[in-house]
Formats: C-alpha cells, structure tokens, sequence
C-alpha cells in the first residue's frame, strides 16, 4: 500500500524511487513488541555526494546540483501519504511518519530519504591506449536525510540485511536466533524495573550479536551460546581499545563513536545485568 501511495502520487512519478523494507521486521530479528514495519522511501536522483574517502573533488564528478531539495522530496512523501490514508492514518514525526494500524494493516514507520553515495579512490582504465578514470562509490548505496530537527542521518539498510543473512548462514541460524533472545530478555528485565536494561536499543543488541565471532555460536546449546556471547562482549566493552574496531551490522560506522545514542559503558552495565539476571555461571 506504502508503494502505491508513492506510485499514484503525480509529483513523484517522474522521480527514480526505491522502496527499501528496512529494520528489525525486514531483518527477521523482531520480537511480538516490534512488530511494526520499517520502509524507506529513497529517491536515487538526486543523491547526496561524500568525497571524504576520495582523492577528487565534485568538480571531476561533473555530479549537478538537482532542482528536487530533501526537504521538498519529504513533504511530497507526507502528501503522497496523507492521499493514501487520510490524514488521520498518517503522523509526521520528527524523522519518520507513522502509518497508524488499522483492521487491514499493521503499525508503519515510513522514512523519506536521498541515496548516498559515498565515493572512492579513482581508478584507471585504458581506452585506446589513453587512460581514463572511473568514480567509483560504495555499493549498494546508503541512504541519507534530515530530521525536521536538522539531525543528519546516515543509513545502510541494503548492506545490514546481506550481512545479516551471511552471518546467519555462516553461524548456523544460530545469530538472529540469539539476537531475539536477547531482545526479549532486554524487555523481560526492564519491565523489572531493572535500570541497566532501561533504554537499550533493539538495533544496538544485533549490532553486538553480530561482532561475536563464529566459533561462539557452535557451542551445543542455546545457554552456552548465550553464556560466551555475554563473555566476550563484556570482555571486548572493557576499554575503548578493545571495542574500537567493532562495527554496525552494516559495516560502514563504527559501533562505539561520539555520535552513537549509546555508550560503551552503557552495553557493559547492560551485559552485566543480564548475567546477573540470567543466573549465568
């Protein structure tokens, strides 16, 4: 329906728009309290441009500024939406609108966003002996927009679902098994008022399943497994050091920088609570 809204709209046809089903719904790490869906609207023309990685500038790219702004793009978006299900089935949030359930669909958040290309090193290819260069960008593209507060944000949904399904398969199943067991006791004791598990975000908790290295998810039961995941997440949390290369599921932001919503000491109180409350040995 979300897809309709955007395809029926007579401002966004002539745009090239992707529909990106993102989150922990899309991902298949969900538990029965997150049982919203995640959709990205990205428009993949115009896009935003990141050079800090290359060694040119726009100016080589030839990239041109497009009449369509973000802002502009997102109120299309709101519109298309408030066409599709009333004004009363739409809220404009500060980075989302939410599509409000009803009996024939479930709970929404629809975010509106430009692709993001961040761009690389220029390479060579020779053509008729004379070499010309290629600007080349990360692949798949992230997405980027801008909350009604002028927040930049900066996501790669693409990237976490493949890197997802390639942990999963290379753990067994085993990965998203854990990481909703870990969500769900993430709820469980915090509504045992138990504060160190207050406010953990669910895409944090996947984000530290997924640095556990393989060999912790073979271990012959699913107690186990949990036990070592604790162990070495507690342990690699100790000092920045330690969890400095750890990464997003997407691979492309570090897990523990000044721009996180979460600290590192924040997971590791957290981990401690729940080995505490599990009664792990």
């Amino acid at each position: 329906m979300i897809c309709d809204a955007i395809r029926e709209y007579e401002p966004l046809r002539t745009f090239d728009i992707e529909i990106i089903p993102q989150g922990s719904y899309r991902n298949n790490t969900n538990v029965k309290t997150q049982s919203d869906v995640d959709i990205c609207v990205c428009c993949m023309n115009p896009f935003y441009e990141d050079y800090t990685f290359a060694d040119y500038s726009r100016t080589e790219t030839r990239n041109v500024d497009s009449a369509l702004k973000y802002s502009e793009f997102k109120n299309h978006v709101h519109a298309a939406l408030v066409k599709k299900f009333g004004r009363d089935g739409v809220h404009r949030g500060d980075k989302a609108f939410d599509v409000h359930p009803n009996g024939y669909r479930v709970d929404a958040d629809v975010v509106a966003t430009l692709a993001y290309r961040l761009y690389l090193k220029k390479t060579y290819e020779a053509a008729s002996s004379i070499p010309y260069p290629k600007y080349g960008y990360f692949q798949p593209e992230g997405t980027k927009f801008y909350s009604d507060g002028g927040k930049e944000i900066i996501n790669w949904p693409l990237q976490h679902y493949s890197l997802g399904v390639a942990k999963n398969v290379s753990t067994k199943s085993r990965f998203k098994y854990i990481v909703r067991a870990l969500k769900n006791l993430q709820i469980e004791m915090e509504d045992r008022k138990i504060e160190d598990a207050k406010g953990i975000p669910s895409y944090l908790i996947e984000c530290l399943i997924y640095n556990v290295d393989d060999p912790a998810f073979l271990g012959d039961s699913y107690v186990k497994i949990m036990r070592d995941c604790f162990a070495i997440i507690y342990q690699a949390t100790e000092t920045d050091e330690k969890s400095k290369h750890w990464l997003e599921v997407n691979r492309r932001k570090y897990l523990f920088n000044t721009n996180q919503p979460w600290t590192r000491q924040q997971v590791r109180d957290f981990i401690l609570a729940a080995w505490v409350y599990g009664e792990f040995s």
